[in-house]
């Protein structure tokens, strides 16, 4: 790594600094800066042009560094091109101050270009990698977690299960809602299961369908199957539609639901005199 471009910088950081933060500013749009105060900004930045630093000399913990900066600017939802902008804008901001201080000349400007574009060059590729991974692996989990939460299966009483479905249901999903169905049937050891159509907006044919062969899974091992929360203009559809839901139980509402399970299941609620 060139010297000169090495002192110009640990030498004049904090000028370095307030000028990047001034000029990203100025380039950034909404998405970048919306999201988080002008302290974040400002501490994220210092992290952003410390790593670049360390990228000098001290290579031992650059790649943890790395890491952990790809990790908060994907949290903080900064696109990719306006960390890549950060990068070109740092060497902008050296390159025009060393040209200033009369560091770079006519004599030696191409070899410090060479040296710039050798050690900025790999930083923007391991850079890009290791936010693009990141990014994979969030959206990965945030995937994950979003299937676990779309279909629980909550236990409410002993031997009593409930699955309160919302939103629109297709055909990846109605996979989900079958594992997560036959597996919280298992594990909780449910005797009545209420599958919860009250947030189900609209449901056709296939909806239908995927419902029914839900309750016939759920009867091969072993447990009762119930819909609830059937609204007016639901039942109104099914109606039409010539859906048989005969070897249902149905009702309209969660609450006359549990208090059929529970009578399935031999239980009852009673008040406790004071």
């Amino acid at each position: 790594m060139n010297k000169n471009i090495v002192n110009y910088i640990q030498e004049n950081r904090d000028e370095i600094l307030a000028s990047w933060i001034e000029k990203m500013k100025e380039k950034s749009d909404e998405r970048a800066l919306r999201v988080v105060s002008d302290q974040v900004f400002v501490g994220t930045s210092r992290e952003f042009i410390e790593l670049v630093i360390s990228n000098m000399n001290d290579h031992e913990n650059y790649n943890e560094k790395l890491n952990d900066f790809a990790e908060k600017t994907v949290r903080l939802a900064w696109p990719l091109s306006f960390v890549q902008d950060g990068l070109r804008v740092f060497v902008q901001i050296v390159f025009e101050g060393m040209q200033e201080k009369g560091i770079i000349n006519n004599d030696n400007q191409m070899d410090i270009i060479f040296d710039f574009d050798n050690w900025i060059s790999p930083l923007r590729n391991e850079l890009v990698n290791m936010y693009s991974t990141t990014w994979e692996r969030t959206v990965s989990l945030q995937k994950i977690a979003l299937q676990e939460l779309s279909a629980p299966l909550i236990p409410v009483f002993e031997g009593i299960s409930v699955m309160p479905l919302v939103g629109t249901i297709d055909t990846e999903r109605a996979k989900q809602i079958m594992e997560n169905l036959l597996n919280g049937v298992v594990k909780h050891r449910s005797e009545v299961v209420l599958i919860d159509i009250t947030g189900v907006p609209v449901v056709d044919t296939m909806v239908a369908h995927h419902i029914i062969q839900a309750a016939d899974a759920v009867r091969l091992v072993g447990a009762k199957c119930m819909l609830v929360g059937i609204r007016p203009e639901i039942a109104q559809t099914i109606v039409n539609l010539g859906i048989d839901l005969n070897q249902f139980t149905t009702k309209n509402t969660l609450k006359k639901g549990i208090e059929a399970a529970l009578e399935l299941t031999n239980k009852k609620i009673v008040n406790l005199e004071e």
